[in-house]
Parts: structure tokens; sequence; C-alpha cells
């Protein structure tokens, strides 16, 4: 050990050598350098500093006298580092490095005047480089210096010391926020926005702002007077895009996204979009799009390409593109999926096969086996075939013990066959485990309410998940129904008014339809219940409902 330490002493003392001029080449530089490492190496920042710095004087080598600064910086020790930021700064006239190093130390003392007056030089558009040098000297400030640093900050504003341009005001709104002086951030971002109207940043911000107040119809107009998305920068291009599926105009965001190169992340963002807004042809378009880069498209293409080849109902495309995903990223999410297409296909049984294929593939990721066994039970079930249902499920919890995903569907499985008392079972295991589970706690508490008539014991269940997903429709839903139930009619159409919004839902047009009308509102109750309809053309609650009231 001892010899490898002097080995890299011996080596590091030779680079310097080498490097330094001939005049330097003397003990006094040698050997000063050779003992601030051995100081380094035995953590002894101080005599580090003050050997380095006796070498930065000898020499006339710029980077000694920084690696004194630094290492005095560091030790906090003030004398050592203003001497090393001297000889650095005269070895290297205009430094920045060197500038920030001074910034660094005025900030350690609390003298906010001299590092704003070395701040404000830094700040010169005449000088490059100065500014990203700032931005680092403050960025690092922390505890009491940055304390020091907000000063700083808020003098080169209010002393119109600012940057030349737009990205300059928003760097500088940045370092004002991790320096936590959130007030002067927000007012660098309007002011910078007001200075530079016509910058796309500009628009952008605006656009943002707009939205967050609820001023939608204006963030649109900041949007499209950024022009031609085609010819945004790249980066300025993702950003309107996400500003579009923010405003919920998730069609504009995959059109604005679609210009300039595509790459796999902006084609996925693209159908993510497009599939959660639904609309087919822009689905078409984007397939066709896609399907023309390549005959032989990459395996996680060929993925994507099933998926909306799926939300476009074309099964047999679908599953062709699930078939051709190799061994690899993205095989097991291809393999279930293509099951499902083969049961969409009515291919039951190959269904069926492709599944348990997936489900004894040692190499598989976990959560697509047990995605494999739900499958097979919703699958199973759809046909008929209730009690095969049951059984895939029990064989999951032989290998996913207590899964709640898996108890979860075998205590709906339940629930639909009749068997309350085995469906609450199940939840309650899932609750023992999960109690802020908000899906477990709305079936416990609805099973109670529905199937036992215990609305005063199910409604605990019910508000606590109403109280964990807060904006849930099915949630909303159950807990307006037993509120009815219980007599509190009031609050009851307030709920269930809430939960229309949130989910259009047969069973919620029945229930909100039900207590419209024992309000004497029978006209608003029919034109939910025939919305409803629209819905579920052969519910038969609905039906019901209809046929009484007309």
């Amino acid at each position: 050990m001892t010899w490898s330490k002097s080995r890299s002493i011996a080596v590091l003392a030779l680079a310097l050598a080498g490097a330094l001029p001939a005049a330097g080449r003397t003990s006094q530089v040698l050997e000063p350098v050779m003992a601030g490492e051995f100081a380094l190496q035995a953590g002894d920042l101080a005599q580090a500093a003050r050997h380095y710095l006796v070498a930065a004087q000898g020499s006339q080598d710029p980077g000694l006298a920084e690696r004194a600064a630094r290492i005095a910086l560091m030790a906090g020790l003030a004398e050592p580092a203003a001497a090393a930021i001297a000889r650095w700064r005269e070895l290297a006239p205009g430094s920045h490095q060197a500038a920030a190093a001074a910034i660094q130390l005025a900030l350690g003392q609390g003298d906010v005047a001299a590092a704003t007056a070395e701040a404000s030089v830094l700040m010169d558009p005449s000088k490059p480089g100065g500014f990203p040098a700032l931005l680092s000297a403050l960025g690092d400030a922390r505890d009491g210096r940055a304390a020091a640093a907000r000063q700083v900050l808020r003098a080169l504003y209010e002393n119109d010391r600012m940057p030349a341009t737009l990205g300059g005001w928003l760097a500088v709104a940045g370092l004002a926020r991790r320096l936590e002086d959130r007030p002067l951030a927000e007012r660098l971002v309007v002011e910078g926005v007001e200075r530079f109207p016509d910058d796309p940043r500009a628009l952008l911000l605006e656009s943002a702002r707009l939205r967050e107040q609820g001023l939608d119809e204006a963030a649109r107009e900041r949007l499209a007077a950024l022009g031609d998305p085609a010819e945004l920068d790249p980066g300025l291009r993702r950003a309107a895009a996400r500003q579009y599926a923010l405003l919920g105009d998730r069609i504009a965001a995959a059109a604005t996204l679609g210009h300039g190169p595509q790459d796999e992340a902006s084609l996925r963002q693209r159908a993510r979009w497009l599939i959660a807004d639904g609309s087919r042809p822009a689905i078409a378009g984007l397939y066709a799009e896609i399907v023309g880069f390549d005959a032989a498209p990459p395996p996680e293409r060929r993925l994507l390409l099933g998926l909306l080849a799926e939300s476009l109902l074309r099964w047999d495309e679908a599953h062709a593109w699930y078939r051709s995903v190799p061994r690899g990223p993205g095989h097991d999410q291809a393999m279930l999926r293509r099951a499902g297409a083969e049961g969409r296909l009515g291919r039951i049984g190959q269904a069926l096969a492709t599944l348990h294929e997936l489900q004894v593939d040692q190499a598989a990721d976990g959560e697509y086996i047990r995605d494999a066994y739900l499958l097979e039970a919703e699958l199973l079930e759809r046909r008929g075939r209730g009690d095969d249902a049951l059984a895939a499920l029990g064989r999951a919890l032989e290998v996913f013990e207590a899964d709640p995903a898996l108890l979860y569907a075998r205590a709906m499985l339940h629930e639909r066959a009749g068997r309350i008392d085995d469906s609450l079972a199940d939840l309650k295991l899932i609750l023992d485990d999960n109690p802020d589970s908000h899906q477990a706690l709305n079936a416990y508490g609805y099973a109670l309410a529905v199937h036992r008539e215990a609305w005063a014991e199910a409604l605990p269940y019910l508000e606590r998940a109403l109280e964990l997903s807060p904006g849930s429709g099915a949630i909303l839903d159950s807990v307006g129904w037993v509120h009815f139930k219980l007599g509190r009619h009031d609050s009851a159409l307030d709920l269930l008014r809430r939960a229309w919004e949130a989910r259009r839902d047969p069973e919620i047009a029945a229930h909100l339809g039900e207590v419209l009308w024992q309000a004497g509102e029978k006209a608003q109750a029919r034109d939910i219940w025939r919305s409803g309809l629209r819905l579920d053309p052969d519910n038969p609650a609905l039906k019901r409902a209809l046929e009484a009231g007309e």
C-alpha cells in the first residue's frame, strides 16, 4: 500500500514537471505539490491548501492556484482562499472561474456587496461564459450562503443587471427557485415573458399560465401563435404538444408532436394520446403512418402497432403484430395481448393455450404471468364457465399468495354468482393487508349495502373510499345511493350528480334518475334514464324505470 501511494505521487510529480516551464521545475513547486497531495490523502484540507498555495506562488501554472483556491474554499479557510484566488487571477486574467470562486468566498464571508460586484461583471453580455459560471457559483450556495446568494440575485434584478434573452431570465428564475426565493422566481418569469413577448418560450409560458387560471381559449391562442410546429425547435415542439394535452386536446397534442423526425418515444406518446381520446380516424392515420415506415419494424414498434390495431378493433391485424414480437423486451406483454385478441376472434382454445404458455414461462415478468390468470378467468366467465374461472383464480393464488388483484377478481366473480359471503371474505382479506385500498373499500361497502341492505354499516367503508379517491364516479355513486337509502336525499342528489359528471355509466344513470324522480324532478329523471339507455340499450333497470315513468 505504501509503495502504491508513493508511486502515484511520483507519477503526479513527473506529470507536473513535464507541464511546468523550465523555470518552475524546481523543488519549490514539486515538493509543496507532493506535500499537498499527501495532506489531501490524509484528509487534512488546511495543510493541503497551504502547500498548494506555496506551489502556486512559485509557479506560472494557473491550475495550481485554482487547486489551492478550491481546497481552501472547501476547508472554509478565507485567507488562503483569498490569496490563492488573487494568484489565480494574476496568472489567468479575466478567468470566469476565478471570479466564480471569488463569489463563493464572498458568500462564505457574508459579503453580499463584494459578491454582487463580482456577479455584475460575470453578467456582462460582452463576456461569453461568464453567465454559466455565475449560475454555478450561486447555485452551489447552501445553508447560510444561500441567504447571501438570494440577496445577490435580488440586487442583480433591482439594478437591472439581467441577461439579454428570455432563456437567461428563465435560468435566473430557476436559480431563484433552487435558492427558495419563489416570489422572485415568479416575478422573473412574468417580467421575462413581458420583455420578450415574441420568444416562443414566452408564448408557451403564457399559455401555461392562462391554462392554470382556467382561461383555456386564451391559452390555445398563445399556442396557435407559435406558428407551424414543423418550424419549432424539437424541445419547444414537445412542450407545445404537452400544453395541448393538458388543455384536453389530445388530437392537437399528437398532431403537434407528429411534426419533425419521429422516434419510438414520440410514436408511443402520440399513440397514448390518441388511444385515450378514442378518435378512430386519428388512430387510423397514425397506424398507417407507422406501417409505412418500415417493411420489417423493430419489435418495440410491432407491439405498438398491435395496440393501435386493437384500438381500431382490427383483431386479425393486432393478433399478427403480437405474434411477430420475438423473445426479448415486450414479448410478455405481446403474449398477453395476443391471447386477448384470440379471445375477441372467438378462438377460445387458442387463447387459453397462449395464456397457459405464458403462465409457465419462467423467464416472463411476474406481473404478466399474474395478468394471464386474470385474463383466463375473464374469458372463461364470459363463456359461462364460472367454475373453471374460479379454478383458474385458485391456481393463480397458489402462485401469487394473497395478491390483491387476484383476490379482488375472485371477489367480483363470487359476487356475480351470488356467493356474497365468499365475496365479502375475499374483500376482507384485501383490507386486512391494504386497509387504504379504495377499490376494495368501495366493493366491500357496496356489497354490504346492496346485498345485505346494511346501509349504515356500509357507509363508513364507502366514505373512507371516497376520502381516498374523491374524484371516482363509482365511489360517488355508491356513497350517494347509500345516502339516499338512509333518507339523506339532498346530499344523495349532490353526490350522484357529481358521479354522473365524473363517469357516464348506466348504473349511475339508474340511481340518479331514481333520486331525481323522488325529488319531483321527473322530466330530468327521464332524460337521465334515456342517456343511460343510450350507453346500454339492454339495461333492464333503466327500461323498467322508463316504462314506469311514462
